[in-house]
C-alpha cells in the first residue's frame, strides 16, 4: 500500500473512533494526540491484513483520561467469569489498570487473547519501497480493497469501538484497536521501549504525517529482525518466537545484544521481572508472578524460578 494510503486510511480509521467516544472532552484529546505505530504500518506496507492498531498518546493528560473513559464503561469478568474490581492507578508519571485478583479482564464471552506490540502476520516483502512512495492512487479504492482491516464487521449488533479486554498496560477495543497506556510522549520517547526497527514508523493525528523510516522499510524488505536495544529485552527475546515461526531472520549478534541488556536485570526480584513481563502476554505470567509473590523474597533464586515456569508452562 502507498504511503499516502496509508496516511488516508489512519486518518479514517480514527475519526471513525473518535466518533464514538460521547465525552467531547476526550473525543479532543484523542484527535489532537494520537500517535499510530508498530505493526499496523508494517502490515499495510506489505499490503497484508492489519491484526491490531496500536494506539499511543502525545502525553499524560490524554492517556490518562481516555483510560478512565473506557473504564468506567466496561463491565468486565476475570478468567472464571467472575466480575472484576477495577481502578486506574497514576502514581509516578505510570497510568495503570489495577484488576485485583485477576491480573486480565474482558468482556463477557470474549476470549480474544491479549498481544501487545502486536506485528505484521507472515507475508512476502515484495519491491514494495518503490511503490508506497510512488503516485497514491485512488484513495476511496484503497478503502473498499481493505474494508476488513479498517473496519470489522457489525453483524454482532454491539456497539463499535467498545472495551472487550483490560490489563494492567492495554485497552483492547472491538474493531482492532489497542491502546497502550504504559508509554506516553512524543514518537520518539515512545520507540525509546521498542526493540526492533521494522515496528517505528508511525502517523501522527495532529498533523497527519506519516514517518516512513528508511531503517525501518530496509529491515521490512529483507525480512531480517534489527535490534536497536529496549528497556524490555526479555520481552524482545519471548517475542523472537512469533517471528521465526512468520519467516524472520536474525543474526547472532542481535541476539548477543538482547542478553548483554538482559544480563544487567535483577530478575530475582519480583517487580523487576513483573516489569519486564509488560511487553508479552501478561495472562501467561500472571500465575509465575503470583506465586512468586507469596515466597518469601531470600529464599526466590534461579532453580526457584525454574521450577515455577516448568509447572505454568
Amino acid at each position: 500500500m502507498k504511503a499516502k494510503t496509508i496516511k488516508a486510511v489512519l486518518r479514517k480509521k480514527i475519526d471513525e473512533w473518535a466518533l464514538t467516544v460521547e465525552d467531547l472532552a476526550v473525543r479532543e484529546l484523542i484527535q489532537k494526540n494520537t500517535i499510530v505505530t508498530g505493526g499496523a504500518i508494517a502490515s499495510m506496507l506489505l499490503k497484508e491484513p492489519v491484526n491490531d492498531y496500536d494506539i499511543y498518546f502525545r502525553n499524560h493528560a490524554t492517556t490518562l483520561a481516555v483510560a478512565e473513559y473506557y473504564v468506567k464503561r466496561f463491565h468486565p469478568t476475570n478468567r472464571k467469569g467472575i466480575p472484576c474490581n477495577i481502578s486506574i492507578s497514576d502514581k509516578d508519571s505510570r497510568i495503570t489498570i489495577v484488576i485485583k485478583s485477576a491480573g486480565i479482564a474482558s468482556e463477557e464471552g470474549t476470549e480474544k487473547p491479549y498481544e501487545y506490540f502486536e506485528s505484521r502476520q507472515e507475508g512476502e516483502a515484495g519491491n514494495y519501497v518503490a511503490e508506497i512512495m510512488d503516485d497514491p492512487g485512488d484513495i476511496q479504492d484503497a478503502y473498499e480493497q481493505t474494508k476488513e482491516a479498517v473496519l470489522e464487521s457489525e453483524e454482532d449488533g454491539k456497539p463499535p469501538y467498545r472495551p472487550v479486554f483490560l490489563s494492567t498496560n492495554a485497552i483492547t477495543l472491538s474493531h482492532k484497536l489497542q491502546i497502550v497506556l504504559r508509554f506516553y510522549g512524543e514518537p520518539e520517547e515512545i520507540h525509546e521501549n521498542y526493540d526492533f526497527v521494522h515496528c517505528t514508523n508511525h502517523w501522527k493525528s495532529w498533523d497527519n504525517e506519516l514517518i516512513l523510516r528508511a531503517d525501518a522499510l530496509e529491515s521490512l524488505l529483507t525480512k531480517e529482525l534489527r535490534y536497536v536495544g529496549s528497556k524490555y529485552p526479555i520481552c524482545s527475546i519471548i517475542r523472537l518466537r512469533k517471528f521465526i515461526k512468520r519467516g524472520w531472520s536474525v543474526n547472532a549478534g542481535q541476539i548477543l545484544k538482547m542478553v548483554m541488556q538482559a544480563s544487567e536485570l535483577d530478575l530475582k526480584n519480583i517487580e523487576v521481572l513483573r516489569d519486564q513481563l509488560t511487553g508479552v502476554d501478561a495472562a501467561y505470567f500472571f500465575e509465575v508472578i503470583q506465586k512468586v509473590r507469596e515466597k518469601d523474597p531470600e529464599k526466590v533464586n534461579s532453580a526457584y524460578l525454574i521450577e515455577i515456569i516448568d509447572r505454568m508452562f
